[in-house]
C-alpha cells in the first residue's frame, strides 16, 4: 500500500498531463465527429436524389378509386431515400465513434510517453534536491539541451548551489576562526586569574575580584562553547556510526552529580537498548543538555523521569522533570537561542539559554524530531526521537 502510495505520488503530475493530452484529443474528436455527421446530413439532403421508379400494378382497395401512378412513385422514392441516409449516417457514426476511442486509447499512451519525456529533466532536479546536503555541495546537476524552460531551471539550480557551496565553506572557515579567536583570550585570563590566587601576597580584596572574574570568566567560556556548538550541531554530521543510546544515556548519568547542587533531585530511569545512526559526540552532548535542564529548573527534592525505548522503529528518548508551572504557549520558545521563561526558571540557575537549541539542532542534523509538553502540574516533558538503526 506504500509502495502504490509512494508511486503515484511520484506519478502524479505525469498522468494529470496524461489525462489532460487525452481529454482534450477527445473532446477535439468528438466536435470533429459531430461536425462530420452535420456536414454529411447535409449534402445528403441536397445532393441525393433517388432515381424514379415505376409501381404498377397496384390495385386500389376496395371502394377507392386507383391511385395516380405518379404520387406512389414520389412517395416510395422520398421514404428509400430516407431509409438509406439514416443508414449511412448511423453506420459512419458506430464507425468513427470506435475509431475514436482506439484512437483515444493510443492518444493516453503516447500522452503518457510525452509527458514522461518532457518531466525527465525536472526528476533529475528533484533527485539532486534530494540527495545534496553540506558535504555534497559540490555536485551539480548538468542539464544538457536546449536553453529551454526546464535547462533554465537546472541552470538556476546549479547557481545556487555555487552560492551555497561558498556560504558554507565561509560558515566554517569563520567556526574556526572564532574558535581560536574567541577561546584563546578566555584562557589566558583564567590562567592569570588563577596564578593571582595563589600569589600570597595578594589581598583579600584582590582574591575575592579575582574569584568574580573567574566566574564571570567561566559564564563567557559556556556561552562561546555552546554558541560553537550550536553552530556545529546546525552543520552536516561528519561521523556517522552505530551508536547504542543506552551506553550514552549511563555514560551522561555518570557525569552529572544530583547530590551537589542546591536543590537535589531523584533520576528514576527506565532504559532499554536502542541503535541509532550519528556522531556519538554529539549524541552524548544532546542528552547531558536534556539532563542537565531538568535538573537545573527543578524544585528542592524534586523528580526527573527519564525514559528510552523504541515506537514504530524509532529511539524515542522522554524526560520529564517536577518544576514551575510552564506556560504553554511558551513551550516552544525554549528551542530559540537565548530564550528562557520569565520567574522561578531563570532565578534559579544562571544558564545561557542555548542547551535546548543545542538539542534541537542535534537532533534535526540526525534527521529526527524533538517536542515539548508542558505538564499541568508543573515542569516540562522533552520527547526526542531518532531513526533507529534497527530493523523493527
Amino acid at each position: 500500500m506504500e509502495a502504490a502510495r509512494h508511486w503515484w505520488n511520484s506519478r502524479r503530475l505525469r498522468l494529470r498531463l496524461t489525462l489532460l493530452y487525452g481529454g482534450l484529443f477527445l473532446v477535439a474528436g468528438s466536435v470533429v465527429l459531430w461536425l462530420t455527421y452535420l456536414i454529411t446530413a447535409q449534402a445528403m439532403k441536397q445532393q441525393f436524389i433517388a432515381s424514379p421508379v415505376k409501381v404498377t400494378g397496384v390495385a386500389p382497395l376496395p371502394g377507392q378509386a386507383r391511385a395516380p401512378a405518379r404520387v406512389i412513385t414520389d412517395f416510395v422514392q422520398q421514404a428509400d431515400v430516407e431509409h438509406r441516409a439514416d443508414s449511412v449516417l448511423s453506420e459512419m457514426v458506430r464507425s468513427s465513434t470506435l475509431v475514436l476511442i482506439l484512437v483515444g486509447i493510443t492518444a493516453l499512451l503516447l500522452g503518457y510517453v510525452v509527458a514522461d519525456r518532457a518531466l525527465r529533466p525536472l526528476d533529475r532536479v528533484t533527485e539532486t534536491a534530494h540527495r545534496l546536503s553540506e558535504s555534497t555541495l559540490h555536485e551539480r546537476i548538468g542539464l544538457r539541451g536546449p536553453p529551454d524552460e526546464v535547462g533554465r531551471l537546472a541552470d538556476t539550480f546549479d547557481a545556487m548551489l555555487d552560492r551555497l557551496h561558498r556560504v558554507f565553506d565561509a560558515q566554517r572557515r569563520f567556526i574556526a576562526n572564532a574558535s581560536h579567536e574567541l577561546r584563546t583570550p578566555l584562557a589566558v585570563n583564567r590562567t592569570v586569574l588563577e596564578v593571582s590566587l595563589e600569589e600570597p601576597a595578594a589581598s583579600e580584596d584582590l582574591k575575592a575580584l579575582a574569584r568574580a572574574l573567574l566566574g564571570t570568566n567561566a559564564r563567557y567560556e559556556r556561552l562561546i562553547e555552546g554558541l560553537l556548538l550550536l553552530a556545529q550541531s546546525e552543520q552536516e554530521l561528519t561521523v556517522r556510526k552505530v551508536v547504542d543510546l543506552e551506553q550514552v544515556v549511563r555514560a551522561v548519568v555518570e557525569q552529572i552529580d544530583l547530590q551537589s547542587r542546591k536543590r537535589p533531585v531523584t533520576l528514576h530511569q527506565d532504559l532499554r537498548p536502542v541503535l541509532v545512526e550519528g556522531d556519538p559526540l554529539f549524541l552524548e552532548r544532546c542528552l547531558f543538555n536534556l539532563l542537565e535542564n531538568a535538573i537545573k529548573y527543578n524544585v528542592r527534592d524534586g523528580q526527573v523521569w527519564l525514559t528510552l525505548g523504541r515506537h514504530r522503529g524509532d529511539g524515542v528518548i522522554t524526560v520529564r522533570n517536577t518544576g514551575p508551572l510552564v506556560p504553554p504557549y511558551e513551550v516552544d520558545d525554549l528551542f530559540e537561542p537565548f530564550s528562557r521563561l520569565q520567574g522561578d526558571r531563570v532565578r534559579s540557575y544562571k544558564g545561557t539559554g542555548l542547551g535546548l537549541s543545542i538539542v534541537r539542532a542535534i537532533v534535526t542534523a540526525h534527521g529526527g524530531q524533538v517536542g515539548a509538553v508542558a505538564p499541568p502540574q508543573g515542569g516540562l516533558e522533552v520527547t526526542v526521537r531518532l531513526p533507529s538503526a534497527e530493523h523493527p
